[in-house]
């Protein structure tokens, strides 16, 4: 398999740590959705990234749909439940974390489009975002496991670290670890784990601002 995007984008991160988690051997080609834009453009028509082209050829796009396919080919050692209450909480988890993504994304790129931003909008995103991070600090301090659901990590623990480290990255001025000392902790374990210090690049600022995400 080859995935194909930078690990600086926390989309293309997820799918990086889980195939490492799960033992899958891939290559891995950083194109970026901006300056490798046409290339990317052979994989998928909506020039994001993360794209996933499987052995035989077939290209899988989107982080959620890439990572459905991979918890199918790992069966039991899928990294989410497969039905339930658990599946239920672990989706909601890693949907919060993937939309504090998204507008974190678009914060940094209403940014850097304009010279005058649109107050309305990035005060709306920053709201979003500071949002968001208390409810995924008071889930963690209802979990008492290692990780979000036992041992090992899963898909949400994947989510909310790579959210985490894209917001230190690209928003310094909104991350204070010491409002979330929870996920702190969590995310510190997670990234001293061999599967997530494999895909870590540090975060550049793009140089147009093409929306790219997964």
């Amino acid at each position: 398999m080859i995935l194909v995007g930078p690990y600086d984008s926390p989309f293309v991160r997820r799918v990086a740590v889980a195939l490492n988690i799960l033992g899958l051997r891939y290559d891995h080609h950083p194109w970026s959705a901006f300056g490798d834009a046409e290339r990317v453009a052979l994989l998928n028509p909506l020039r994001r990234v993360p794209a996933l082209v499987l052995d035989g050829g077939e290209v899988l796009i989107d982080s959620t749909a890439i990572l459905d396919h991979l918890d199918e080919i790992a069966g039991e050692a899928r990294l989410i439940a497969s039905g339930g209450p658990q599946r239920r909480t672990a989706l909601r988890v890693c949907a919060i974390a993937t939309g504090l993504c998204d507008k974190m994304v678009s914060l940094l790129y209403e940014q850097l489009r304009h010279d005058t931003v649109f107050d309305a909008w990035t005060a709306r995103c920053r709201f979003q975002i500071e949002a968001a991070i208390p409810a995924l600090e008071t889930a963690r301090a209802e979990c008492e496991t290692p990780f979000w659901f036992g041992p090992t990590p899963g898909h949400a623990d994947i989510a909310v670290t790579c959210a985490l480290r894209f917001l230190a990255e690209a928003h310094p001025r909104l991350d204070v670890p010491a409002r979330r000392p929870r996920l702190a902790s969590h995310a510190a374990a997670c990234e001293a784990m061999p599967a997530f210090a494999a895909a870590v690049q540090p975060f550049t600022l793009p140089r147009t601002a093409t929306v790219v995400r997964g």
